[in-house]
């Protein structure tokens, strides 16, 4: 008999589904996949904040390179303002910036880079006065590179680390440079690709090997700064190695108000090389995975971004760890009220590929049309959801991976009992089998609903806990909503409590069937009980 494999594979069975009928109209919260909503000017009211929420916002994301301390705490009060005025739970993901390398000021604030012509980077913090020779573009006159300009970074030991023939990257990508000669004090450049970069913009080295660690004392502030505030998950950029996880999990521990939820949850940013390199350990040591695909497709050939997505999406579930898709999902739609159909399909495919949650960067932040833009990725969930095979049965260790190093199994972060995993898995396929329209999970950290998001089954499923911060950590499980305030104690309570929710909210109704996964209390680290209520 063949080996089945574990990977989500939509290619090899779309043919063996039949997708479920669209419903006319999309409601909140209807898709299985969670959004992630980055804060900004355009979205930092309660008013705007709550609209998010009721249009499907299940994280809201803190990028801290936007904003200090002072501000954040400001959205941070608004979020949770915004989520009791709403009755929804809603987490919050802090996202430290890294030691992001940018230009330094340019006289003019501005340098059109011409195919051809010559760079050179030198130490400091002034860049020289370009040459005085301009190009006009749209009516300004924008200096040209003619006379070889001094660049600097806000990277000291840049032109320790360059070598003959490092490629460096500027502007997003869009301006690219090849390293010529090298000296102790500079680093003369060649233009390959032209283009127009202004102060402050990052720079990126594909390829060369940094010596700056993953976190800069300020992204250390900002670590404390979200444990001490009870955050529920915090990004980590800059990742290159699995000791960079735990360094960031070390410090947040030590530093937390809440030492029983273990503190925020480490969401690792996939977007260097040497990340791809140490992909199943990096994974293994964090509590969920970021695809940055700007910086990332940056860094690696863009012709790979797309594999490089599939292939950690897939280690993630190996590894049943939440899979975040970041960048320029429906970029468009900041100054449109409608997406390109190219960002549709990226969106449907991120998807389709096993992506736990989407993420909106300034199509919120910064956007005209943010409550829109919600809506609209809910509804391409919709569409998409209705082709995505359910998982199979997870086997094995808690590694899920034979190819996992043993030094690094120890890592999980959510070692889950053998009985519970095959009591949440026959759950499921029981669940389905009766057509059953909701399945309640009883989860006191999480990783039971989350084994129960990572099968993929087809029954809306609810999350009760008497933990708060694990109930706004289940806000990032696919599929799974985080019910507050039940009856945990007694289990004909919690089914009541649950139906009636059912009945209100309009997914029960009499001689429908909701499954219950619980303890029997025998055993304090297992979940062993399955019951099954039909609703009166």
């Amino acid at each position: 008999m063949a080996s089945q494999t574990h990977d989500l594979n939509i290619v090899d069975q779309m043919s063996f589904v039949a997708p479920r009928p669209l419903p006319a109209v999309a409601t909140p919260r209807d898709s299985q996949t969670k959004i992630v909503a980055t804060v900004g000017p355009a979205c930092d009211s309660v008013e705007k904040l709550a609209e998010l929420i009721m249009a499907g916002v299940d994280v809201f994301r803190l990028n801290m390179a936007h904003a200090d301390h002072e501000r954040q705490d400001i959205n941070l009060a608004a979020i949770r303002t915004a989520s009791a005025k709403t009755g929804r739970t809603v987490a919050v993901l802090v996202d430290l910036a890294g030691p992001k390398m940018r230009l330094g000021e340019l006289p003019d604030g501005q340098l059109l880079c011409q195919t051809g012509d010559r760079i050179r980077f030198v130490r400091g913090e002034t860049s020289s006065a370009p040459a005085s020779t301009a190009q006009t573009i749209s009516g300004m006159d924008i200096p040209t590179t003619a006379s070889m300009p001094d660049l600097t970074t806000t990277y000291e030991p840049l032109i320790d680390e360059l070598r003959t023939n490092d490629r460096i990257m500027l502007a997003d990508g869009t301006v690219s440079l090849v390293v010529e000669q090298i000296s102790t004090d500079w680093a003369e450049c060649r233009v390959l690709q032209s283009g127009l970069i202004r102060s402050r913009q990052g720079v990126n080295l594909p390829g060369v090997k940094l010596s700056v660690a993953a976190m800069s004392d300020l992204d250390r502030e900002n670590a404390i700064w979200a444990a001490k505030n009870d955050i529920d998950f915090v990004g980590l950029s800059f990742v290159r190695r699995a000791a960079d996880v735990r360094e960031l999990k070390a410090l947040l521990m030590a530093s937390t108000t809440n030492p029983a939820s273990g503190g925020p949850h480490v969401i690792a940013k996939i977007e260097k090389p040497e990340a791809l390199q140490d992909l199943t350990a990096i994974v293994a040591s964090a509590d969920g995975v970021m695809v940055a695909r700007g910086d990332l497709g940056v860094e690696i050939d863009i012709a790979q971004v797309a594999v490089a997505q599939k292939r950690i999406i897939a280690e993630c579930h190996r590894q049943r760890k939440p899979v975040i898709i970041a960048t320029q999902m429906l970029d468009s739609m900041q100054h449109s009220r409608l997406p390109t159909r190219a960002e549709v399909a990226d969106v449907s495919n991120a998807i389709l590929d096993g992506a736990d949650a989407c993420m909106l960067s300034g199509e919120t932040a910064v956007g005209e049309y943010p409550r829109e833009t919600v809506e609209l990725m809910n509804r391409i969930a919709l569409a998409a959801e209705t082709l995505l095979p359910p998982r199979r049965e997870e086997r094995g260790t808690n590694c899920l991976d034979e190819n996992c190093p043993v030094q690094h199994r120890w890592t999980y972060s959510h070692p889950l009992n053998p009985v519970t995993k095959a009591v949440v898995y026959g759950a499921g396929r029981l669940a389905e089998r009766l057509s059953a329209k909701l399945i309640i999970v009883s989860s006191s950290t999480g990783a039971t609903a989350l084994s129960l998001a990572k099968n993929r089954f087809r029954v809306p499923t609810v999350g009760v806990s008497d933990s708060a911060a694990t109930l706004r950590r289940l806000c990032l499980y696919w599929g799974v909503t985080p019910l507050a305030n039940a009856p945990l104690k007694d289990s004909r309570a919690l089914v009541r409590f649950a139906t009636d929710w059912g009945k209100q909210n309009g997914l029960l109704r009499a001689g429908d069937h909701i499954v219950i996964i619980a303890g029997t209390g025998m055993s304090a680290t297992t979940h062993d009980m399955v019951v099954v209520q039909e609703v009166q």
